[in-house]
């Protein structure tokens, strides 16, 4: 959803564009159909580039850490060598706020750094290690900026609405805790116009990480229920202490990786992981002063249009 909506803005703004991913996108745009970890690949993808923006990745709860290591770690590393080897002056790489989320609460939060030992789960600490080595290949050659979009949704979401709206029609979606725990999201269109203005604004701000969400915290509760709400669900009303969630998330997460040992991997997600416990538990919005004034963004899409604009999506 965010790499191709972001491609389109370029392309459609009156850059080159082109993308580089394992399936055809149908973009309309050139294509480089490959791993991201495929060193011959990545560099015919970069070549003669003066820009790139960097949104593959490994996304998920479940999985092993060599899936997490190869894609998201091996393959940033492949990329930025691919830039410092042919030139390309500017490298947005697109990161996490889960790369610093260390399971306690974050209220109106800075970036802070990435930290790969602190951080929750494969996704979370891979995408540490990958931000640690885009940042670490900032220069004089290569300017790097990394931009962590926190919880990006909108039409067409497979990640978080349809598991959401799924859920809460089957209504096996929980409310942990009270629902209270503000959290910040980020509608996709604002997403995109931030990593736009990031390309444009990496020579001026650059070595450094930036949290990009609407700028609009909300208590989890009333989030579920509008995401719900729009894909035509009933929103979740069924509490569930934050201590049994977590310890669900545990006995789940056994459950799954003896399944992968066993060569007999579930064919769905979890229902409950102690990362995802966490992340509806605890509140994590964070000060979006120093990404506005940095990027010279502002969100332009706010939560009632973007719940609008999702609702008529499934209408």
């Amino acid at each position: 959803m965010l790499g191709g909506a972001v491609a389109r803005k370029l392309a459609a703004r009156g850059d080159h564009v082109t993308v580089l991913q394992r399936r055809p996108a149908g973009l309309g745009l050139p294509e480089v159909l490959a791993d991201v970890a495929d060193r011959n690949a990545v560099r015919r993808a970069v070549a003669n580039c003066d820009g790139v923006v960097h949104l593959a990745a490994k996304v998920g709860i479940t999985g092993g850490w060599s899936d997490f290591l190869r894609t998201n770690v091996t393959g940033t590393d492949t990329l930025v060598q691919a830039c410092r080897a042919l030139g390309v002056p500017r490298l947005v790489h697109v990161s996490s706020p889960s790369v610093t989320h260390a399971g306690s609460s974050l209220v109106g939060a800075g970036a802070g750094p990435a930290d790969p030992v602190r951080a929750r789960g494969h996704y979370a600490r891979s995408k540490a290690m990958a931000e640690q080595i885009a940042l670490a290949a900032d220069g004089a050659q290569l300017r790097v900026l990394a931009i962590r979009p926190h919880l990006v949704w909108g039409p067409g979401d497979t990640q978080l609405v349809a598991r959401i709206v799924d859920r809460a029609r089957r209504g096996t979606l929980p409310v942990l805790g009270t629902g209270a725990a503000l959290i910040d999201t980020t509608y996709v269109d604002n997403a995109v116009d931030a990593l736009v203005a990031a390309v444009e604004r990496v020579e001026q701000v650059h070595g450094r990480a930036l949290v990009v969400s609407n700028a609009e915290p909300r208590p989890i509760g009333e989030v579920l229920a509008a995401i719900a709400t729009a894909g035509g669900a009933t929103p979740p009303s069924r509490h569930v202490p934050a201590a049994v969630g977590t310890l669900a998330g545990a006995a789940v997460e056994a459950l799954w990786a003896a399944r992968q040992k066993l060569g007999r991997p579930a064919a769905t997600h979890p229902p409950m992981t102690r990362f995802l416990a966490e992340q509806l538990s605890t509140a994590h919005w964070f000060d979006q002063r120093e990404t506005q004034l940095l990027l010279q963004w502002r969100p332009t899409v706010d939560l009632a249009t973007g719940f609008a604009r999702l609702a008529a999506s499934y209408s």
